[in-house]
């Protein structure tokens, strides 16, 4: 009989215990189903990734040009890095990761994109946390290159902008630090954000504050606990000239 669950590991992080898991659902076959909780709060399944991938694939189309340079914000399962990689145009993919754990089960390739990661050259793992390195203009987000401006950054960290992972991310939502993150975009760069909830107007208002085009996308999946539909969506901004 295959294993119905195991905890593949569990440590110690500045946000709590953080453990990978993984299980099988029989109504759903002999399928590996690998989650990330924090403490009792799920991060991430592997089961839904559709608004994950589309966080890259909807904000990569904006990007003008060649030879990317771009910053993922949020390692999780892998979904988004590997989903932007795919976009051949890219020449270095920065992923912007707090917690140590997290890139370690990357690099030892216990979950399942870590071996597709680590085998692209263009990838590179960055320790830190991405609000920090967000509106830190005298470093950004490449610490081998400070200063350093790219074409796309891709955000998946908060469950919202108004739902946070950690209590002090709520300052990056600012019209003050978003254009301080901005300034790391070279002109006509995009911002693009994953949010577990449908477009909140409040929030389209201050991007704008910060953006020279903003655009909601929702983005829906089927769900089988639900046996329904579940949305998430995606915030696609492109920056002006400056």
């Amino acid at each position: 009989m295959p294993l119905l669950f195991e905890e593949i590991d569990s440590q110690a992080s500045p946000l709590g215990e953080i453990s990978l898991r993984r299980r099988r659902i029989p109504a759903l076959g002999e399928r590996d189903i690998y989650e990330v909780k924090l403490g009792e709060e799920f991060l991430m399944s592997s089961m839904f990734v559709e608004a994950e991938e589309a966080l890259s694939r909807l904000g990569l189309a904006q990007v003008q040009g060649d030879n990317l340079s771009v910053v993922v914000g949020g390692l999780g399962l892998g979904y988004t890095a590997v989903a932007a990689l795919q976009d051949t145009r890219i020449d270095e993919l920065l992923v912007v990761e707090a917690l140590d754990t997290v890139i370690g089960w990357h690099r030892d390739e216990l979950v399942p994109l870590g071996k597709e990661l680590n085998a692209d050259a263009r990838n590179r793992y960055v320790h830190g946390s991405f609000f920090d390195l967000a509106t830190l203009a005298d470093t950004g987000f490449d610490p081998e290159n400070p200063q350093r401006k790219f074409d796309a950054i891709l955000l998946d960290i908060d469950h919202s902008p108004t739902e946070y992972l950690n209590a002090d991310n709520a300052s990056f939502y600012t019209t003050e630090n978003l254009t301080r993150m901005a300034r790391q975009l070279k002109p006509h760069g995009v911002f693009a954000m994953w949010s577990q909830n449908l477009p909140e107007k409040d929030f389209e208002a201050l991007l704008k504050t910060v953006f020279e085009s903003v655009e909601s996308h929702v983005i829906s999946f089927y769900n089988p606990f639900m046996s329904a539909d579940s949305t998430n969506s995606v915030y696609v901004c492109v920056k002006g000239t400056n």
